[in-house]
């Protein structure tokens, strides 16, 4: 059985998965993290155009589906109301109206939201019932995409803020999970291509997991 909306997202290892990548690389990598053992899923907001984004979706989905793992989707809520394997939405940033959002998705869903130096998106995320807050960028990263760096201060004034499971990503390898698990407040790691450009995913999560104790 699925997990529910209150056990999905805790703590753990986060992949990020990129659609514009080959089809079969894609799944065949996320297969083998999720046998490493993930927390959730997200399907980034990079689709190749003229992608048929459900095809891709069902067939995440069930993979997902099948380790127990939530699906999450980049930004397009919409794709929510259409495709059940969704398991929720992680925006970039603070949406226009999640109550209506949420109306019109009209079941229960995962809410996550990107933070940067700025708190803003901490104090509306837990005013509005998010599940999760995601740090980016904590280091220099070519998939951390337009992320300013995160001071460590921030993820520490959040913590005092907010009860909600904090991930960090950007940059972050197992080499430097440790050091950054001293100074740093968090939950888990969010992961895109430290995993999924791995030779070894399911080896890579064990790391991860071992160097910062998640």
């Amino acid at each position: 059985m699925m997990k529910t909306k209150q056990q999905a997202i805790a703590g753990g290892i986060y992949l990020v998965i990129n659609p514009a990548m080959d089809e079969d690389v894609l799944l065949n990598k996320l297969t083998a993290a999720l046998r490493g053992g993930l927390q959730a899923v997200q399907l980034w907001d990079n689709w190749a155009p003229g992608a048929d984004k459900h095809a891709l979706i069902n067939k995440a989905g069930e993979l997902c589906q099948s380790y127990d793992v939530p699906l999450l989707i980049n930004n397009d809520w919409q794709l929510l109301i259409e495709n059940p394997l969704l398991n929720g939405i992680h925006f970039d940033e603070i949406p226009d109206d999640i109550a209506a959002i949420r109306a019109q998705v009209s079941r229960e869903f995962i809410a996550g939201i990107t933070c940067s130096d700025d708190l803003l998106p901490v104090t509306y995320a837990n005013e509005n019932s998010f599940d999760y807050i995601s740090f980016c960028a904590m280091f220099p990263s070519p998939s951390a995409g337009s992320c300013s760096i995160v001071m460590p201060e921030t993820v520490r004034q959040a913590r005092a803020l907010t009860a909600m499971p904090l991930f960090v990503s950007g940059g972050i390898t197992p080499a430097n999970a440790g050091q950054l698990k001293v100074t740093v407040p968090f939950d888990g790691i969010a992961v895109i291509s430290g995993i999924m450009s791995a030779d070894d995913p399911e080896e890579i999560i064990k790391q991860y997991k071992d160097a910062a104790g998640i």
